[in-house]
């Protein structure tokens, strides 16, 4: 297994309030993790609340190896939402912060993920699969016929999301399991990727470099920011 993460503030944003983690060894009772967490909130709250409940969600895993991959998992976002949300009563300029949590471990071939907000998780094989689902306004009103799927990236709602860690006392994630096969890439990314690149640029440039992950994510990156950088735009991508 191979990995490559990478953030960028893009060009429209003041504040980068991504924050990303990879660690493709050993944490607590996992044997390996990936995060992308997409802040929000004013000044500088959006960039505190993803920094730190990737922070404090990683310190719970370390410390717990007793449960299964997604019981630890769902016990850690749990913490981490309570702390957050302790965090925000506490410091009036840090109120209302929030973040996007995707989270990801591959144990024996099996990813295991867990998703709240609109941040996704793919698994790029002979096509591109989207595996999360968004908790965004837009994707209920796909659902409900009120939109159709193609005009999401460019709806005027698109960013507004409908769960996040900081929103509400319980989080409430899904969760998804998948069976990997040998050279599967993973990838994990926030909107300020999806938003300025449909899922077929993406599996195309990931298909021009499949061994070369550092090229792979900085050409996402540079694609994202020249179709507009709307966002700050954060990648984990992980090779089997």
């Amino acid at each position: 297994m191979r990995s490559f993460s990478i953030t960028d503030i893009g060009e429209m944003r003041q504040i980068n309030q991504d924050f990303v983690f990879c660690e493709e060894n050993e944490i607590g009772g996992l044997p390996n993790l990936f995060i992308v967490a997409d802040g929000m909130g004013g000044h500088n709250a959006g960039d505190y609340a993803s920094r730190f409940c990737v922070e404090v969600f990683t310190e719970r895993i370390r410390a717990n190896q007793q449960k299964t991959p997604i019981g630890m998992i769902s016990d850690a976002l749990q913490y981490t939402n309570d702390l957050l949300l302790e965090e925000a009563n506490a410091k009036n300029d840090l109120q209302g912060m929030g973040t996007t949590f995707v989270a990801a471990t591959i144990i024996d071939s099996i990813l295991y993920v867990a998703n709240v907000g609109d941040s996704r998780l793919y698994v790029i094989r002979d096509g591109i699969k989207q595996i999360t689902e968004d908790h965004s306004l837009v994707e209920e009103m796909v659902k409900t016929g009120e939109i159709e799927r193609k005009d999401v990236r460019f709806h005027p709602n698109k960013n507004i999301i409908t769960r996040a860690l900081g929103a509400n006392s319980t989080v409430i994630p899904d969760y998804f399991e998948v069976e990997l096969e040998s050279a599967d890439t993973v990838l994990l990314c926030s909107d300020g990727l999806t938003n300025m690149m449909d899922d077929r640029e993406i599996l195309d440039i990931v298909r021009q470099n499949p061994d070369d992950l550092e090229l792979t994510a900085k050409t996402l990156v540079v694609k994202a920011n020249e179709n507009g950088g709307k966002d700050n735009i954060s990648i984990v991508i992980v090779k089997l």
